[in-house]
């Protein structure tokens, strides 16, 4: 089971920023995830929340404006380049404040990965909970590995077939969904399932035990330290 660093690694360095990213590969994690929100001038913004804590909403700002704050995309991807993957959660959500119907943020983050001649490398997956939006990473770069992000509903395991008809790659649930019944209905499927985001020793020695194929934590050195226990 691959470790990925959730948004870095937040309990030794900020999320999102490029030391999180830099602790995380220095932990031992095989990779790490992020989030991508678009600014007003059709930057990559990395943060998790549409507002900053000072009230400034990301996508009414330039990039210039939020570079004190925020990082860029290409910068963190020029970090994590000594990681083995890197999953780049797109964020673009009905309800926030950056909702983009058409969403511009994928095309920008494409054109990127095409730039840097990576669109098509396996160490890249791109996720989003919005299916139509990550369905628009997979018919603008069919050969980029995508992931859709479940939310906490009642019982995601029947959008695993969903997810594969729709031609993506991974299906990444939160971790207290996860058994056996679930790991098993998505490698049926053809589908990686990645799980979010457990910092449980035991749970994650579960997990593992269970054939999940990634895991995202807040703590990759302890959960990298609960996999050695176990073998």
């Amino acid at each position: 089971m691959l470790i990925m660093g959730h948004r870095g690694a937040p309990e030794a360095a900020p999320e999102n920023s490029l030391a999180g990213f830099a602790a995380a590969a220095a932990m031992g994690a095989a990779g790490v995830e992020l989030d991508v929100r678009r600014t007003a001038d059709g930057a990559m913004a990395l943060s998790h929340d549409d507002t900053l804590a000072d009230g400034r909403v990301v996508v009414e700002h330039t990039m210039a404006d939020l570079a004190g704050s925020l990082t860029d995309l290409a910068s963190a991807l020029d970090v994590c380049a000594p990681l083995d993957y890197v999953n780049i959660e797109i964020k673009n959500w009905p309800d926030d404040r950056d909702w983009d119907p058409g969403a511009a943020v994928v095309e920008a983050v494409v054109a990127l990965l095409a730039a840097r001649g990576e669109l098509d490398s396996p160490r890249y997956l791109v996720s989003a909970f919005h299916l139509g939006t990550l369905d628009r990473v997979h018919e603008l770069a069919p050969a980029l590995a995508t992931g859709w992000l479940l939310g906490l509903v009642d019982d995601p395991a029947p959008l695993v077939e969903k997810a594969a008809e729709h031609g993506h790659s991974a299906v990444h649930p939160h971790h207290v969904f996860v058994n056996e019944a679930f790991v098993e209905r998505a490698h049926g499927s053809g589908l990686q399932l990645n799980t979010w985001t457990c910092n449980d020793p035991d749970r994650i020695r579960w997990l593992a035990q269970l054939g999940v194929d990634a895991l995202i934590t807040d703590h990759p050195d302890l959960a990298l330290a609960a996999l050695a226990d176990q073998s």
